[in-house]
Formats: structure tokens, C-alpha cells, sequence
């Protein structure tokens, strides 16, 4: 049996576990997400900032924390079917501070096609023999504002 320490050290282990975990924590059917495994992942005080408006709720470029973002976001999820995947990648680290440029997909069902796209910029930190979320501010793609090449998979 898996244990709630046991996947927090899993998903803490590198940097691709963390990204890799933020992206499966919020993604499945309409319904609660393991919410708990989701603060695990960002250390205390960390803040998460939508650009634009997150929900009808929040204006965006509000800072949240880990619960308050989980309580605006709730609602949605609990009706919702929400599937977010990594797409691209660019990091960059010195010591124990990482920045990725992190693309994503959101979907509707987990074959669906893309609804919206957009960059996380994650900022992580190495302490404590684990890796901690600090940051995360995201923008979303529209027609007049594409996503750069240089955060696009490769053609």
C-alpha cells in the first residue's frame, strides 16, 4: 500500500516528479482531486497566480495560496472533467532554485482536443532533501497572443 509519504516522496524526488505531479494532481473526472497530495507539493506561503481570471470569483493576477486557490477552483472541478498535461519544457537551475517554462494542454476528457493552452512559469526550490513548488504564475494562449516557438515542442 502506498502511503501519503511515500507518493510525497515520489512526487518530490526531481524536478520532473514535481512537474509531473502538479500536472496529474489536477487533472480527472468532475469530482474531488487528492487536494492533500496537492499542498504537499508547495512549500508553506507558496503562491499560485492566474494572469487572467481564474474563475467568475477571482480577477486574476491575485496571488493565492494552496488552499485558496483549491477553494476557487473547486467548484468547477466538482462538475468538470479537467485534464492538464505538459507539453514543453524549458528550465533553467542554479543550486538549489529552478525557473521551467512549462507549456501545457488543458482538455476536457483525457483524448479530447486541446481547450486552452498556455506557460506556467514554475519556480521550485531544493530543501529539506526534497524539491518544493514556490511559484507558479501562468498566462494562457490567445490569437493575439501566441505561444513563442521556443516554448512549443520541437516540429
Amino acid at each position: 500500500m502506498t502511503t501519503t509519504t511515500d507518493r510525497t516522496e515520489a512526487d518530490t524526488v526531481s524536478v520532473d516528479a514535481i512537474i509531473d505531479a502538479l500536472y496529474d494532481v489536477i487533472s480527472g473526472p468532475p469530482g474531488d482531486r487528492d487536494f492533500d497530495r496537492m499542498r504537499a507539493l508547495f512549500l508553506p506561503g507558496a503562491r499560485l497566480i492566474p494572469s487572467a481570471p481564474l474563475t467568475e470569483h477571482h480577477p486574476g493576477g491575485q496571488p493565492l495560496d494552496c488552499d485558496a486557490f483549491i477553494a476557487e477552483i473547486r467548484p468547477l472541478l466538482q462538475v468538470q472533467s479537467f485534464y492538464e498535461a505538459e507539453i514543453a519544457r524549458r528550465t533553467e537551475r542554479f543550486g538549489a532554485v529552478v525557473h521551467a517554462m512549462s507549456t501545457y494542454e488543458s482538455r476536457l476528457t483525457p483524448d479530447g482536443a486541446p481547450v486552452i493552452r498556455g506557460v506556467n512559469s514554475i519556480q521550485l526550490l531544493h530543501k529539506d532533501g526534497r524539491w518544493w513548488v514556490v511559484t507558479i504564475l501562468w498566462d494562457e494562449e490567445s490569437e493575439q497572443q501566441p505561444i513563442p516557438a521556443r516554448y512549443l515542442p520541437p516540429a
